[in-house]
């Protein structure tokens, strides 16, 4: 499958963070991500796949984990489907040929929408339904590092062996 692959979307919450969010006193907003996926991001990189973050929010914490995974992520996305058929057009990209990773239901249409779908095992029934491939892994806990090792049977260790290690 992995051969087939054009590009690889990922929703935000929920998928690369446990679906929570800490509020402290001044209002600012943190969230809970796995380090062991930026290992999976790194192999990943290292494809001629196209990664991609689609997300609902506009927040800085996303802005931020994205920067440090070098992913290139959209925010504010109220219709997920849409963007997604846009972001395919501009990069040239056939959605038959994409993997949308996502848990909820502002996610089901963009999944639907494409060739391959993922998601983590504490998504919404709806979206455990529709996905081809449903991780072991929760939402947070390393679903990318799984993805990369059990689903697509990338050989991390291969990557990391060429000393482009990258502490994600």
């Amino acid at each position: 499958m992995f051969k087939n692959l054009h590009a690889i979307v990922f929703d935000f919450d929920g998928v690369l963070t446990d679906n929570f969010v800490y509020v402290n006193q001044e209002g600012e907003e943190t969230v809970r991500c796995s380090r062991s996926d930026g290992l999976g991001f790194d192999a990943l990189r290292r494809t001629k796949v196209k990664l991609f973050i689609l997300s609902t929010e506009t927040n800085k914490v996303v802005t931020a984990r994205s920067k440090k995974i070098k992913i290139p992520v959209f925010q504010g996305i109220s219709n997920k489907e849409q963007s997604l058929k846009e972001l395919a057009e501009r990069e040239n990209i056939d959605l038959k040929f994409v993997l949308y990773v996502g848990n909820d239901m502002n996610d089901y249409k963009a999944m639907m929408s494409c060739g391959y779908s993922a998601c983590p095992s504490d998504s919404h029934p709806n979206i455990l339904k529709i996905a081809r491939f449903v991780l072991n892994t929760r939402g947070g806990c390393g679903v990318v590092r799984e993805l990369v090792e059990e689903t697509l049977k990338l050989n991390r260790y291969d990557f990391l062996n060429s000393g482009n290690r990258d502490q994600s």
